[in-house]
């Protein structure tokens, strides 16, 4: 598959050489133009609707977070490129597929390509369509300790689980449960189940997934109609679990 892509980087010797990086190494990926500023970056990506964007983060008279903010509904992967470390969290934040640090290595750029291209073909795949996970309805028990002692819940019956800072509320068909365990520890109770954590606040039961939409990070729908959004980061693990 494909890729096109736009790069907007204040640097020419940096777009230079990750020019010279995309023509050489992936070659699938297909420029459709540079831009040097944040307002250049909008203006391009407006107008040709990109499957990735090569971003860096500090810019004149504006940063990579400025743009992103002007573009609530983009369908494109953003990929940071930054000398910067210190972004990584705002960049998770802002549903980032990947987060490359300069100088620019050659075999992370092609993962952050490869993985681009893997949730876009799974993405045009799927999008819009009811979905039947390949698992089977989970079965099995979970213990959910409470004050006053614990609770016994069936897997299956969990539609998905919220971070709530060192708690994690469980949601069932018709009620909630909140629990002093954090959402890790209900991932890794879960981990031999078709659980997918598809957000830093969602850890989602894939056979009640019937909807995926794509989107800046994308979401899905669950069978109660439930709506929740998926990271970039988290796509992949997400969408393996489709057809």
């Amino acid at each position: 598959m494909d890729l096109t892509a736009i790069l907007v980087e204040d640097e020419a010797n940096s777009r230079e050489i990750l020019r010279n990086y995309l023509a050489k190494y992936c070659q699938e990926v297909k420029l459709l133009g540079e831009a040097s500023n944040i307002s250049e970056g909008l203006e391009l990506i407006k107008k040709n609707e990109p499957d990735m964007v090569f971003l860096d983060v500090e810019m004149p008279f504006g940063n990579a977070f400025d743009l992103l903010d002007k573009l609530p509904d983009r369908t494109f992967e953003t990929v940071f490129v930054t000398a910067y470390n210190h972004y990584a969290v705002d960049a998770l934040n802002s549903h980032a597929a990947y987060y490359l640090m300069k100088p620019i290595n050659i075999d992370e750029l092609i993962k952050a390509v490869n993985y681009v291209k893997e949730i876009r073909e799974k993405e045009n795949a799927l999008d819009g369509q009811v979905l039947n996970a390949k698992p089977i309805k989970a079965e099995g028990k979970i213990t959910l300790p409470q004050q006053d002692g614990f609770q016994v819940l069936e897997v299956g019956d969990i539609y998905f689980c919220k971070a709530d800072d060192n708690y994690t509320e469980i949601y069932l068909e018709h009620k909630k449960i909140l629990v002093s365990k954090t959402l890790k520890y209900f991932e890794d109770a879960l981990n031999s189940y078709a659980f997918a954590r598809i957000h830093k606040s969602y850890l989602v039961n894939v056979a009640e997934v019937v909807k995926y939409k794509k989107g800046k990070g994308g979401s899905v729908v669950l069978s109660n109609g439930k709506e929740l959004s998926v990271s970039a980061s988290k796509k992949a693990t997400l969408l393996s679990y489709f057809k």
